[in-house]
C-alpha cells in the first residue's frame, strides 16, 4: 500500500518536559511566536510532536528545520522557497538519521556508541547514546568536540578548539567546526528542556578563550578617520561570541579593530564613533526585540572631519535579528567570510 496515500499520523507524544515550546523557541531564535505560527500555517515549517496533555513540541529536527529557515530568511531569499530548501534539508537529516539508526546499517554501531567512544567510558546506568548530539553530515573535528563538550572536558576542548584555529584558520575553524557543535547543543537543549545548559556554557566559555588567545594584540589607529572597524552589539543584546569570531579573523589580517563587546549603550556607541572615525561599525543583534533600524541609521550618518571633507562610516548589520526588519542601504554578510571580504577593502592606511 502506498504510505503516501495515508491521512496525516497522530504526531508523536512526548513526556510533558520533552521538545521546546513554541515562545522558548522564538526567544532563542529571535523571531517572535506569531512568526512560528504563520511558518507552520503558511509552509509547514512547525512542531511536530505533543506532550500527553496536548501541548505542541518542536523536536531537535523541527529546531534545526526552523533555524535553517531563519538562516535563509536572512540572507533576503523569500520565505516560500526559504521553506522549500528547509524542508527539503529536513528529509534528507531524517533519511540519513533513519539509515544509520537502522540494525547492520553503516555507522549504526559507531553511533550507538556516542560521544564518549573515544575517550572515558559513560556513567554506569546511562546510555553512551543518550549524550549524542545531532551533528549530521560535518567536518570530523565537530564530532571530537561534541564528545569533549558532552563529556565537560576542558582540557579537551581547548585542544580541539586551538587545533581546528592552527590548522584551518579562524575563518574555517569558525564557521566548519564551532558553529556546527554550537548548534548542535543549541538544538540538543532546546529539545529536552532545561538540560544541556551546562554543555552550551562551558563549549561557549572555550570558543570565546581561544579566540581571544589566538588573536594577535591590537593594531593601533594613528589617527581618527583612518579606517579601523568598530564592533558592538546593540543595546541589551549580550551575544558575543560572533563579534569576538570576526574580532579575531580582522586581527589575524593585522587590520585595526575596536571591540566594544556585549549591550552597547546607544550613547556610549555615538561617543566611540566620533572619537576613532571607523571605516565600518559592525551591529551584531541576536534576537529581532534588540535590533533597532533607527540606531543604525543614526551611526551611519554620523560625520567626522574637517568641513568640506566630513565622512562617515559603512555600517554592518550583523546577526539573525535584523532578518525581520530587513533595513535597506547596509551591509548584510550572510556569514564570518563574507563579512571579512566585505570589510577589509575599506580599510585605509592614511
Amino acid at each position: 500500500m502506498n504510505s503516501a496515500a495515508q491521512p496525516p499520523s497522530k504526531p508523536p507524544a512526548v513526556p510533558g518536559g520533552a521538545g521546546v515550546a513554541t515562545g522558548v523557541l522564538a526567544r532563542r531564535l529571535g523571531v517572535s511566536p506569531m512568526t512560528l505560527r504563520s511558518w507552520d500555517r503558511r509552509y509547514g515549517i512547525g512542531p511536530t510532536a505533543r506532550t500527553e496533555g496536548g501541548h505542541r513540541r518542536w523536536t531537535a529536527v523541527d529546531v534545526a528545520t526552523v533555524e535553517e529557515m531563519c538562516r535563509l530568511t536572512a540572507t533576503g531569499i523569500p520565505p516560500a522557497e526559504a521553506a522549500r530548501a528547509a524542508r527539503t534539508a529536513r528529509t534528507v537529516r531524517m533519511a540519513r538519521t533513519a539509515a544509520v539508526g537502522a540494525p547492520g546499517a553503516p555507522g549504526a554501531s559507531e553511533a550507538a556508541a556516542g560521544p564518549t567512544s573515544d575517550g572515558p567510558t559513560a556513567p554506569a546506568g546511562r546510555s553512551r547514546a543518550a549524550g549524542a548530539l545531532p551533528l549530521g553530515d560535518v567536518r570530523q573535528e565537530c564530532r571530537g568536540l561534541a564528545r569533549a563538550a558532552v563529556r565537560l572536558d576542558a582540557p579537551a576542548l581547548e585542544q580541539h578548539l586551538t587545533a581546528a584555529v592552527e590548522r584551518y584558520g579562524v575563518v574555517v575553524a569558525w564557521q566548519e567546526v564551532m558553529v556546527p557543535t554550537l548548534h548542535a547543543v543549541g538544538r540538543r537543549w532546546a529539545s529536552s528542556g532545561d538540560q544541556y545548559v551546562e554543555i552550551e556554557h562551558l563549549l561557549s566559555w572555550h570558543v570565546s578563550t581561544v579566540l581571544r588567545r589566538t588573536t594577535p594584540p591590537p593594531a593601533p589607529v594613528p589617527s581618527p578617520g583612518a579606517g579601523c572597524f568598530l564592533l558592538a552589539c546593540v543595546p541589551g543584546e549580550q551575544h558575543t561570541l560572533a563579534l569576538e569570531a570576526l574580532h579575531a579573523a580582522l586581527s589575524r589580517e593585522g587590520l585595526p579593530v575596536r571591540m566594544l563587546g556585549a549591550a552597547v549603550p546607544a550613547g556610549a556607541l555615538d561617543a566611540a564613533v566620533r572619537r576613532l572615525g571607523p571605516a565600518a561599525v559592525v551591529l551584531w543583534a541576536q534576537e529581532s526585540a534588540r535590533a533597532a533600524p533607527a540606531l543604525a541609521q543614526r551611526v551611519a550618518g554620523l560625520r567626522w572631519g574637517m568641513k568640506g571633507a566630513r565622512r562617515g562610516p559603512a555600517v554592518m548589520l550583523g546577526g539573525p535579528g535584523w532578518s525581520r526588519s530587513h533595513p535597506a542601504g547596509f551591509l548584510r554578510p550572510t556569514g564570518l567570510a563574507q563579512a571579512v571580504d566585505a570589510l577589509r577593502p575599506l580599510h585605509t592606511t592614511r
